[in-house]
């Protein structure tokens, strides 16, 4: 929760370095969230199911499109610094809307490995010290 946290508090900050863990962690917390808002959407009407001619739509409801509004810049700009971790631009973003190969280009820049030590857009984040200052941390003092 910390590392979606973490994204959020970043919500617009498109410079920097973001580690695959901040970045799959924010997709799986926002996939997790998404399928509960579209469970109580259904629950309560807003959402739709469409079905016609072999193939299924889904419509959010209103609490699945605010939440989508809402973290819509935070996963664009983790996107990018997770770019900038492979030391590639945030430009490469985009590729996104070239149909089926887009994704899958995205997808592997999303799981190859940072690059070791800093590199044109930062430190390398996996050598920053570790956030001890949260509460019930056993390094922070009582």
């Amino acid at each position: 929760m910390q590392w979606y946290l973490k994204a959020l508090r970043q919500y617009a900050d498109f410079s920097g370095r973001a580690r695959r863990t901040e970045f799959w962690m924010f997709v799986l917390v926002n996939v997790i969230i998404s399928v509960i808002l579209g469970i109580i959407d259904s629950a309560i009407g807003t959402a739709s199911l469409y079905a016609a001619g072999g193939t299924a739509s889904y419509s959010p409801g209103i609490l699945g499109g605010i939440y989508g509004l809402a973290v819509l810049i935070p996963s664009i700009a983790v996107t990018v610094r997770r770019l900038h971790d492979t030391d590639r631009s945030g430009w490469w973003f985009f590729i996104q809307l070239i149909p089926v190969v887009g994704a899958i280009v995205m997808l592997v820049f999303a799981c190859l490995e940072g690059t070791r030590g800093p590199n044109r857009f930062g430190a390398d984040p996996k050598m920053e010290a570790p956030d001890t200052a949260q509460p019930g941390h056993p390094a922070m003092p009582v």
